[in-house]
């Protein structure tokens, strides 16, 4: 496996020429990183005009490895080539390093660069980029690699301080400013050390075979920072508005947060979440990118789902929520988390749930606090958290009630899947005999990290040493909890019966809750395509989509028939006598239509990965009858020149099984009232149809050629 790396932008708030000249005294050698022991120019080229600068260097480094390893490369030290590009002109440094040790085994790589800021000439931007890829390594591979990203790590940490250092060396020698190139003027070169100074080690001539060697970090790690910037380029994130607003992140953990970000902007262009939200998902497992972004984008399917970024100005808590929901709002905690209460052992569960019904319950839920969380917290640099302070006194068998716990259970996996990392810390309190029954039901569905953050305490002992005074001040201490602050929230009590709904009534309000959403869902197998009908009667009419890929690898295509389609027919097996889905699954196009007879394609196929989300439109040049298929897309056939092995064949048993998703909403619009640039279907492939204020004819026209290609 590959690991990579990604910079944030650095920005140092001096002038490109003044950081070059504190950059080239690093070398031959560098103090400040002590594994960098030698460097030797192997080539340099200089432009006639003195605007380019091109040096080549061989540079060593003593990497800190076990003496064992060691002794199995061979060779105390690492060799690297480094090769640097500098365009006085473009005021650009370019640097390009890899290793040429182990070179058939382990392949290092790392692309550096220095530009000048594109809102203030006088500042400088650096940008940094590397992989590591270990082939083999006698065996060692997963050593290697652990050291190889703990000395990378250090050294980009390292590196924060150098350019500073030189910088600050500079100004006591009374150099502040380096007069910039021009083309009039002499070459302005640089100062530069001898390539080896006295107390470096000389490096040896590269062998015709590399010699063996421990692979470690890149050889000359240009992470240097300068505080106080946000972003600096548009769409990157700058290292300081990392620490200012996200908090203190190790490099490695800015890489995944930038390589996401990335990926999202690729892949969900204009909607993707806030900075902070995408580093609340990386934490929550451990900065494991594939794992960060597999529940990022479930999360994001559901959010669209549900509609939750509009629940605040369209939803309003039933009356029974507001009397008997005992859970509220209350000042805040030590730390300037906002603090909420619940009263769980004064609340009737079992009536909420036969009063309600368990989707109102998530509805409420899901109702997004986060807007009361941000600005309460933003001072105290506690990005959308909230501290949770539960009172159990009251807790009885009454509350484990089937129905409640699966309602409840229901709840903490909503919450775990899309609301993670939210919760500073949980104080339970007063916590009776029967807790114990309640958490063992419970617990398993709460993540290990957020469990860490549970506090317990039984009894009336909680107010002592270590207890809720460390965490909430005496003077906002419920008065319920032995304190003198009247707190609002409500105290609960029985839900009268006449207040329950029947079985059948609590199934009807779940399922309006549940289909509330302008978006629909329809499930894909190999050989079940789900397809969607739609009639057009005025020619030049605009058909929209937009859709998610939940699960699985789908092909989009849009037909034009000319006659309606037999009524919907559902496959009863699939191709391998798999059941297509129920209510989900509708087929429209015969098997013995003819394409190009009874009906043609209108638009290239798109094939769309799991994850991706895809918005485009399409302008209709006939009318008819339209039809939007998703379809299962299919693994490469095996060569006829070769005989397929079993591993092979079971494995594409397995992936034909297996059923795709799509969460998908579409709507037709007259050429009158849409209003955008009606761009093509591949050219929205992951993203928005890039709308426009305004359309122009030229535009119409030119799309109208895209598609009738």
């Amino acid at each position: 496996m590959v690991q990579k790396y990604q910079s944030p932008v650095r920005v140092y708030k001096h002038p490109f020429e003044l950081v070059m000249a504190a950059y080239e005294r690093r070398f031959p050698t560098c103090h400040l990183i002590p594994m960098f022991v030698a460097s030797d120019v192997v080539d340099e080229e200089t432009s006639e005009d003195g605007a380019t600068h091109k040096i080549e260097r061989r540079c060593a480094l003593d990497v800190d490895a076990p003496r064992l390893l060691k002794r199995i490369a061979g060779v105390d030290y690492v060799y690297f080539i480094q090769r640097n590009t500098l365009n006085r002109k473009e005021r650009t440094l370019h640097i390009e390093s890899h290793n040429e040790t182990f070179s058939n085994r382990v392949i290092i790589h790392e692309t550096c660069c220095y530009s000048v800021h594109p809102d203030n000439e006088d500042w400088t931007c650096f940008e940094q980029t590397a992989s590591l890829d270990i082939k083999s390594f006698f065996g060692f591979e997963s050593t290697v690699e652990k050291i190889a990203m703990k000395q990378y790590a250090s050294s980009i940490k390292k590196g924060k301080e150098i350019i500073e250092f030189y910088l600050k060396e500079l100004e006591d020698e009374g150099i502040t400013h380096v007069p910039r190139w021009s083309p009039s003027a002499l070459p302005q070169l640089l100062p530069r050390p001898s390539s080896l100074s006295a107390s470096a080690p000389a490096l040896p001539k590269p062998a015709a075979a590399p010699a063996a060697s421990v692979p470690p970090a890149t050889p000359l790690m240009e992470d240097e920072r300068q505080p106080e910037f946000e972003l600096c380029v548009a769409d990157k994130l700058d290292a300081d508005y990392i620490k200012r607003y996200l908090g203190d992140l190790t490099p490695l953990q800015e890489s995944c947060l930038i390589r996401l970000r990335q990926w999202l902007q690729e892949t969900h262009k204009g909607k993707i979440p806030k900075d902070e939200h995408i580093l609340r998902f990386l934490r929550a497992r451990d900065f494991n990118m594939d794992r960060a972004r597999e529940i990022l984008c479930q999360s994001l399917t559901w959010r669209k789902q549900h509609q939750v970024d509009y629940l605040l100005e369209t939803w309003t808590s039933p009356q029974v929520l507001q009397d008997f929901y005992t859970g509220g709002w209350h000042h805040h905690d030590r730390d300037g988390r906002p603090l909420y209460i619940l009263r769980l052992g004064q609340m009737d569960t079992k009536g909420l749930v036969r009063a309600l019904g368990e989707e109102s319950l998530l509805r409420h839920v899901r109702n997004p606090s986060a807007g009361r969380l941000r600005p309460a917290s933003a001072r105290f640099r506690v990005y959308g958290c909230w501290t949770c302070l539960v009172d159990l006194e009251g807790l009885n068998m009454r509350h484990l009630w089937r129905p409640g716990v699966k309602a409840l259970l229901r709840i903490i996996e909503v919450v775990e899947a899309n609301y993670p990392e939210t919760l500073g810390r949980l104080l339970i309190l007063r916590a009776p005999r029967v807790f114990p029954v309640l958490w063992t039901l419970v617990s398993p569905f709460i993540d290990e990290n957020t469990r860490k953050k549970f506090l317990i305490y039984a009894g009336n002992d909680y107010q002592g040493p270590g207890g809720l005074l460390d965490y909430i001040d005496k003077e906002i201490i419920p008065d319920f909890l032995g304190g003198e602050c009247m707190c609002e929230v409500p105290e609960g009590g029985l839900v009268p019966k006449s207040m329950y709904r029947t079985a059948e009534e609590l199934e009807n309000e779940d399922v309006r809750l549940w289909t509330e959403t302008i978006y629909q869902s329809a499930s894909i197998f190999k050989g079940a395509p789900h397809e969607l009908l739609i009639q057009i009667i005025d020619a030049s009419s605009v058909i929209t989509w937009d859709f998610d890929v939940c699960k699985g690898d789908v092909v989009f295509n849009i037909y034009h028939s000319k006659r309606a389609p037999q009524p919907p027919r559902k496959d009863p097996l699939g191709t391998h006598g798999i059941a297509s889905p129920g209510g989900n699954n509708v087929q429209l196009i015969d098997k013995s239509w003819t394409l190009g007879q009874d009906y043609s394609m209108v638009e290239s196929p798109l094939t769309c990965k799991e994850g991706e989300s895809v918005q485009g439109s399409h302008i209709t040049r006939w009318p008819g009858f339209y039809i939007l298929q998703w379809k299962f897309h299919s693994m490469p056939a095996c060569s006829a020149t070769n005989l397929p092995r079993v591993d092979d064949v079971l494995a594409t048993l397995q992936v034909s099984s297996h059923k795709c998703k799509v969460m998908y909403y579409t709507e037709v619009l007259g050429s009158e009232d849409f209003r955008g640039s009606m761009t093509s279907l591949e050219s929205s492939h992951s993203g928005f149809s890039q709308l426009s204020a305004a359309t122009t004819s030229s535009n119409q026209s030119q799309s109208s050629s895209m598609i009738s290609r």
